[in-house]
């Protein structure tokens, strides 16, 4: 089944325990993972969240606050959690430069991209590379004319970052669809 852009549904498999103790997967969220996209034609999937360190597993409990998320989506960070997140990016398509307060790997699926700093430095991405996102002001830019770009992001939160005696802080330059982290 093809969504925007073509590329094609997430389906995520959650597994959890019977009363047994054995592996099943979870009835209790779709497997279906659908995206939502904005205005701009960027699409997010959440695809999951946890809250606390170590997270509980018991009685679903993680399953139990990524399904709180899904009914009340979180910023792009988690306080005390992790977010676990694909993005369709269409093609001649760029986000906004923005910064997030966490440590963030993002690995390209399909396509490619190019990741923008501040500096003006870059790099050309391409399936299967990551980048791991360290507080620093970036972008990501689709330069195909035909072709659409699909990451998957791992974000946790780090302390607030201060280089050289200034702090820096969440920025997302207004970004379409999402709001600041808790």
């Amino acid at each position: 089944m093809a969504h925007v852009g073509a590329l094609p549904q997430i389906h995520r498999y959650i597994t959890t325990h019977d009363a047994n103790g054995k592996a099943i997967f979870s009835t209790n969220i779709p497997e279906v993972n659908p995206m939502k996209a904005h205005s701009d034609g960027i699409a997010f999937a959440l695809s999951y969240t946890t809250k606390g360190f170590p997270v509980d597993l018991t009685d679903d409990g993680d399953i139990n606050v990524y399904k709180g998320y899904l009914e009340d989506a979180p910023g792009l960070v988690v306080s005390g959690g992790t977010v676990l997140r694909h993005v369709d990016i269409p093609p001649n398509t760029k986000c906004a430069m923005h910064r997030t307060v966490s440590l963030d790997y993002g690995a390209v699926l399909e396509g490619e991209i190019e990741l923008l700093l501040d500096s003006g430095e870059k790099r050309l991405m391409k399936r299967g590379d990551v980048a791991i996102q360290r507080g620093t002001m970036h972008q990501w830019i689709n330069h195909s004319r035909a072709e659409w770009t699909r990451m998957l992001f791992v974000l946790q939160p780090c302390k607030p970052l201060t280089v050289a005696g200034e702090a820096f802080g969440e920025e997302l330059a207004g970004m379409e669809g999402v709001r600041k982290s808790d």
